[in-house]
């Protein structure tokens, strides 16, 4: 070779392993994607259109791979929903993953999904909005979507919506998008799958395409007057395959069929096997197509009959019996192998193979007398028409007892020869049949008795009939006829793509029309080849071992339905000039119902949907509907629409409304439409849209009226006049400004509105809650004042010398504060107030008349004269109450309870109130009332009560005492001489009155910073006075009458206070209407469902109070400052619930444990019926169930042990002495199992002085006689009592830990309670039958069920498949 060509020749064979190198290494990186696949994580998307209110509601779900490109995603979303991808927009819907909501995601963005800000394993909600204001473009009708094209050659699932699980279609029900409106290219109508109904899609649209099954469906006539169509099966199936012949949509619903099943929106979530819905419809159809001509036509087109025979192979006599089926199912993989079959036709040699009955398995034969060795097996004696075989992928693994999916490579062809199956044996020998043992358990035959109840056409073949006058010459030419036409050819393949615990059904059907075979994937259908058929076989390409089905794909051919090819049988498509009548009528009667359905559709499309308003010329209240309006009509046409929509034809004429944009939320009126009233609405509202930034108004006018002009940007102002004389705030005026107006020009405004003088005029804004902002710079505008859409102003215009001093000392200041603080609350009453009947007598000695709360506090207005003040009575009420609690402490010295003397006690206390001269001046004067509230720098917080719903919600047993006798207190009424009218408009009567100070000192703080944590604040300090600086704050009351259900004699009050007033203040207030002190009542606050919780921090505002807000009183000792309640429960450690709540009790920081069981002992006496000596019982720590420390009786609360308010404790009663002597002791709470008896004991206590686990062996040694080195034990799982079922409990425990303390891992024991279980290693655990087994197992899953206990392992229920033949299931009451 020549240099010169040599060198020529090098660089070519570079080039030529660089190309190659080049294509291996392309083909590695797409095949190690398809490989990856499976792995990469997923996003879950779900898209809500918001363009159109029909589908406003529904969903679009998809699932994509991470790494799919935003581009993608949107030609995905407008392949889904049917629109020209460009023509919307995606947003973001209300998700935690993002900030901002508003911005629309970058359709031309090269980012990845997940760079995009999309979360997997999480579902990422998205809004579907039209783009510049216009409606997004659908695809025409008479095309195909881009969907199609992109998918001609795609089989399987959906491109990357490759799920096992039918939850990643669509869900809804009623599923409405404009993907299903416009027709396939291929011409075929796909069908929505309701939820996880892609099983039954599969097996209707097979059954579509089957020529046969659907001629002889449609010339069935269903009689209307025999059956109601809802629920005829046969009729809705004629419906649906009438559709899908001559619908115009991409895919119809199903529901009307599934209706007809008898099924309820709840059977759509369901998955069901296709094979099991085949043999459980066609049974239905049986029963429906009864006494008609297609009555017989299941068994004609689907049945065929197998022999199940024994042959001796000593004599050769032969049993066996005829059997008939609808399927043959085809193992994969034969039991105990790790080698699948490679072909349908290798699964049914396998099927028709004998096997040898031997050894312990010898047949007995009847002629022989004797067992002999036999062959069992099956022989086909007649294949269907419609060869229908089922490949069970479906199985169980023993070895981690769950269901698998067997995914195998298994061939099938596309013709099937089935002559080599056919039974052609001669039988030499004269056989006489015998039904000793038919071998029916065989584990290959397929009996479809159930399905054919005894069927015509059998010839009278059963068991027990004789063969002999059957020549062989007869059966080898009937054998023969049969062998010459067994050709059939594949027209069907169901896929399943998943796993055993759930997938996706879709189905592969070549149309006899064009000989073309359509992928029918629910909604979706597309062209594929033979190539994409053979990618259904399943497995992968390298050998088929033991874990081939582990990596293989997971889908695959599930169902095989071949046809016999007999040109004398194999039928064609009825023609439409073909179709019988009343198959006519019904496609004529479809066609209209689907364009009427189409024009409304239209109609809905072109319909703008806006809320409207309206304030009721004539009752004054603010109605609220929806106007409809296509959006061609004109606004004047719109507000005829909207006068008879709100039904004011009686109120007001039709020339006084009209329609303004309004915001609903800001109570702003945004504009008019002057000049427009022939302006389309399509105009006005910016086009059709599924929701709108703003709603609409129809404003009315009386006739003397005229119309203002609401211009775009102006603001509303709502102007409240405020009267200081009687320090009233009247009803708003609206006004219309500009921002750009300054604040004296606003005042001019408002003087022309209100008549009042703007020279002396004072305007506040009130910017946002309790921010009273004074307008005193007139130069400045009124955007620079923090105007904004909607305002609220207050004004002022008198000659009075408050404008002069600073704004926030003057009286507007406080009036406008007090009315921005006041709330209203409603206050339920004790029923039997110990100071009611008192209350009476003062009434009737002041008045001459013996009336009810709601006269006396009306009456005793006039009678206060000469009436002591207000101060002086509460003085002298709680220095008496302080000398009687004294007098309780040296009486209560003796051990004694002192419970009976206070309540005795009281009766001594003399009310104030009888010291009131009945001839009191009616000299009308303010009472105002000095009330003392807690100092924040001195007081100490308490814990809040507020977080158990009140359980008692009678008198408790620390409250009884105060019941014991009626007590007399102050009952002074509220007083005052003059209603003040509020800006609520309501009038009442004033006891105080706000005088705060300074702005800054009124916003104090009201929350105080605790020196210690301490119990509920005490109201009055050591010298029994109130403590703190002196406030004024607002409360008045009224009574009032209650909805009827509050129960009889219920007494409330109506309650206006500021809600900055301290909880100790308000309760102070309400002292005169109960009756008692305020440390004798308690405040419960009510929220929804009528729960209650009491409040008792003491130092607390009422600013989390609200109005309308209810409030219950309960007589009962308040909680004094170092005092906690206590809830009581016993434990009962061998009893089914060990918890049991006994009372409520107090403790207080100090007490010890032993004083604090002395003062329970009486109570446990009286309420619990337990007769105890104090050494006769325990309290120990609760931790929700869990038994903890144990409290020895010296221990001290708040120094030994910590103490909080609603604390909870354990009373545990003792069998014997107490062993708990020391903290440096351990008790815990042991339990033997009995592995042979299959038992559990009690439990035992066992106190160990240490934490060694070798004196724990021992001390069970020491209970239970078992050698030391014997003892095994483990620790208790979860709460106490810590259950486990007796069939878990011997191996799933951490039996004997390699552990020589208890206080480290494993077993963590630091704390007494713990629970030990222990055995003896050397007992041997009983063995159970699978009866006893089960029988144990549903007694322990009812125990622990009833316990709380979780169960460790509870598979999903499987409902099973039924189709209800009249209509509806029938409900057994009987069963779960």
């Amino acid at each position: 070779m020549v240099p010169s060509e040599e060198n020529q020749l090098v660089p070519k064979e570079d080039m030529f392993w660089s190309c190659r190198q080049s294509i291996f290494a392309e083909m590695k990186k797409k095949f190690s994607q398809v490989e990856s696949a499976a792995e990469e994580p997923r996003v879950l998307c779900i898209i809500q259109d918001t363009t159109n209110s029909k589908t406003v509601n529904e969903r679009v779900t998809l699932n994509l791979p991470a790494s799919t490109p935003l581009k993608r995603l949107f030609e995905d979303v407008a392949s889904k929903v049917g629109y020209v991808n460009g023509t919307f927009d995606l947003m973001w819907g209300n998700g935690d993953n993002v900030t901002d909501t508003q911005t629309p995601i970058d359709q031309n963005s090269d980012k990845t999904i997940l760079d995009a800000g999309f979360e997997p394993g999480k579902k990422n909600f998205l809004h579907l909005t039209d783009r510049d204001g216009e409606q997004p473009h659908t695809m025409p009708e008479d095309s195909g979507t881009t969907d199609d094209s992109a998918q001609d050659r795609f089989i399987g699932p959906l491109p990357r919506e490759g799920s096992v699980g039918c939850t990643n279609d669509y869900v809804s029900q009623s599923y409405s998008y404009s993907s299903v409106l416009s027709k396939s290219e291929t011409g075929y109508v796909g069908l929505v799958n309701q939820a996880m109904t892609c099983y039954l899609n599969s097996l209707l649209q097979t059954l579509f395409m089957t020529p046969e099954f659907r001629n002889a469906l449609y010339k069935w006539e269903f009689e209307e007057s025999e059956e109601d169509p809802v629920t005829s099966i046969p009729y809705q199936l004629q419906r649906l395959f009438v559709l899908l012949q001559t619908s115009k949509k991409r895919a119809i619903e199903t529901t009307d069929v599934t209706r007809s099943f008898g099924w309820d929106s709840s059977e759509a979530w369901q998955q069901h096997d296709v094979q099991e819905l085949c043999r459980v419809m066609f049974d239905a159809l049986e029963q429906k197509w009864k006494q008609t001509e297609q009555a017989d036509l299941i068994n004609q087109l689907y049945q065929g009959k197998l022999k199940d025979y024994v042959r001796c192979l000593e004599c050769g006599y032969e049993g066996w019996r005829i059997d008939t089926y609808l399927d043959i199912p085809l193992v994969i993989r034969p039991y105990g192998s790790n080698q699948a079959f490679a072909s349908v036709e290798e699964a049914l040699h396998a099927f028709i193979q004998p096997e040898i009955l031997d050894g312990p398995n010898q047949y007995f034969c009847e002629r022989c007398k004797k067992k002999c060795d036999a062959r069992k097996g099956l022989r086909f004696l007649h294949f269907p028409y419609l060869l229908t075989l089922q490949l069970k992928r479906f199985d169980f693994d023993y070895t981690t007892m769950h269901r698998i999916k067997l995914n195998d490579r298994m061939t099938f062809p596309e013709e099937l020869d089935m002559s080599v199956f056919i039974d052609v044996e001669d039988e030499k020998s004269p056989q006489t049949e015998s039904c000793t043992d038919s071998g029916a358990e065989n584990e290959g035959s397929c009996h479809s008795d159930q399905m054919s109840n005894d069927f015509s056409n059998d010839d009278g073949v059963d068991e027990g009939i004789c063969l002999e006058s059957n020549s062989a010459a007869e059966r080898l030419s009937k054998a023969g006829s049969e062998k010459s036409s067994l050709l059939y050819e594949l027209f069907s393949v169901m896929v399943h793509s998943g796993s055993a615990a759930g997938g996706h059904y879709y189905a592969c059907i070549k149309s006899f029309s064009d000989d073309q075979w359509y992928s029918f994937n629910d909604q979706h259908v597309s062209k594929i080849t033979q190539e994409d058929i053979k990618k259904t076989y399943g497995g992968s390409s390298g050998s088929r071992g033991y874990y081939s089905s582990a990596f293989a794909s997971s889908t695959n051919a599930y169902m095989l339905i071949y046809r016999l090819k007999d040109p004398t049988r194999n039928a064609k498509f009825l023609e439409a000039h073909e179709y019988p009548e009343h198959i006519k009528q019904l496609v004529q009667k479809e066609r209209e119902l689907e364009e009427q359905e189409k024009r409304q559709r239209e109609i809905e499309r072109n319909t703008c949907k806006i809320k409207l308003f309206c304030m009721h010329p004539t009752k004054q209240i603010m109605m609220e509907n929806k106007l409809e309006v296509h959006k061609d009509r004109t606004l004047k046409e719109a507000v005829e629409i909207a006068y008879k929509l709100m039904d004011l034809e009686e109120a007001v004429p039709l020339d006084c409304c009209r329609l303004v944009k309004y915001d609903e939320f800001h109570d702003y009126l945004e504009r008019s439409y002057e000049g427009e009233e022939d302006t389309p609405m399509g105009l006005l509202l910016g086009g059709v849209k599924s929701t709108y930034m703003f709603d609409l108004l129809l404003e009315t006018r009386r006739p003397d009226q005229i119309f203002q002009c609401y211009k775009p940007g102006e603001v509303m102002v709502k102007v409240h006049v405020v009267d200081l004389k009687t320090e009233s705030v009247a009803p708003p005026i609206s006004v219309r400004a500009y921002l750009n107006q300054t604040v004296s020009e606003f005042k001019q405004l408002i003087s022309k509105a209100t008549h009042l003088p703007a020279e002396t005029m004072r305007v506040v804004l009130e910017r946002c809650y309790n921010d009273l902002r004074l307008l005193n710079v007139s130069s400045k505008t009124l955007k620079a004042e923090g105007f904004f859409r909607s305002n609220k102003v207050f004004i002022e215009s008198s000659e009075s010398l408050d404008r002069h001093v600073a704004y926030t000392d003057s009286h507007l200041w406080k009036l406008l504060d007090r009315h921005a603080n006041t709330i209203r609350l409603y206050v339920s009453l004790p029923e039997q107030s110990p100071g009611s009947q008192f209350r009476r007598a003062v009434y009737q000695k002041s008045s001459g008349d013996s009336g009810n709360l709601d006269e006396a506090c009306e009456r005793v207005k006039g009678s206060v004269g000469n009436m002591k003040s207000v101060e002086a009575i509460l003085e002298e009420s709680t220095e008496k109450l302080k000398s009687l609690s004294l007098q309780q402490q040296q009486e209560g010295d003796n051990g004694d309870s002192s419970k009976s003397t206070e309540a005795s006690d009281f009766e001594n206390i003399e009310s104030p109130l009888n010291e009131v001269d009945s001839s009191a001046s009616t000299e009308n004067r303010e009472l105002e009332n000095q009330i003392q509230i807690s100092d924040p720098e001195n007081l100490q917080s308490e814990e809040r009560s507020d977080s158990d719903v009140n359980n008692d919600r009678s008198t408790s047993s620390v409250d009884s005492d105060i019941l014991s006798s009626s007590h007399s207190s102050d009952t002074l009424c509220n007083v005052d001489n003059a209603p003040l009218p509020l800006a609520n408009g309501l009038d009442s009567h004033s006891i105080t009155s706000s005088r705060r100070s300074k702005a800054n000192q009124g916003k104090k703080e009201t929350w105080d910073t605790a020196e210690e944590d301490s119990g509920t604040d005490s109201e009055y300090d050591e010298s029994g006075k109130s403590r703190g600086e002196a406030q004024y704050m607002y409360f008045k009351s009224e009574p009032y009458t209650a909805d009827e259900g509050s129960g009889e004699g219920q007494k409330w009050l109506m309650v206006h206070v500021d809600k900055r007033i301290t909880l100790s203040a308000f309760k102070q207030h309400l002292e005169p209407f109960v009756g008692v002190p305020s440390s004798h009542f308690k405040v419960f606050r009510v929220y929804a469902s009528n729960q209650e919780f009491e409040s008792v921090r003491l130092n607390e505002t009422l600013s989390s109070f609200s109005d309308d807000n209810k409030i219950t009183i309960r007589l009962g000792r308040a909680l004094k400052k170092g005092e906690y309640r206590v809830k009581v429960y016993q434990l009962l450690v061998n009893e089914p619930e060990p918890c049991k709540f006994l009372l409520d009790a107090v403790f207080a920081k100090g007490m010890t444990v032993r004083q604090s069981k002395e003062e329970l002992l009486p109570q446990l006496r009286e309420q619990c019926g337990l007769d105890l000596t104090i050494d006769r019982f325990r309290l120990r720590k609760k931790t929700w169930k869990n038994p903890g420390t144990v409290f020895l009786d010296y221990h001290i609360y708040e120094e030994d042990i910590n103490i909080s308010s609603n604390w909870e404790v354990f009373l545990e009663i003792l069998d014997g002495v107490e062993k708990m002597k020391s903290m440096s002791q351990l008790a815990v709470l042991s339990r033997r199992w009995r592995p042979s008896e299959m038992k559990l004991d009690s439990f035992q206590e066992v106190v160990l002085e240490s934490s060694s686990v070798e004196e724990l062996r021992e001390k069970l040694s020491e209970i239970s006689g078992i050698p030391l080195e014997n003892i095994e034990f483990a620790k208790g799982r979860g709460t106490f009592p810590c259950d486990i079922s007796i069939l878990e409990i011997h191996q799933d425990l951490d039996w004997n830990p390699k552990v020589s303390t208890l206080n480290v891992w494993p077993l963590y024991i630091c704390d007494d309670g713990a629970v030990i279980f222990y055995r003896d290693r050397t007992e041997e655990l009983m063995e159970l039958t699978d009866e006893q087994r089960n029988e144990l197992m549903k007694k322990e899953s009812s125990r622990l069920q009833k316990t709380g206990h979780r169960v460790t392992y509870s598979p999903r229920k499987e409902k099973a498949l039924k189709i209800y033949l009249d209509g509806a299931p029938n409900k057994d009451l009987t069963q779960d």
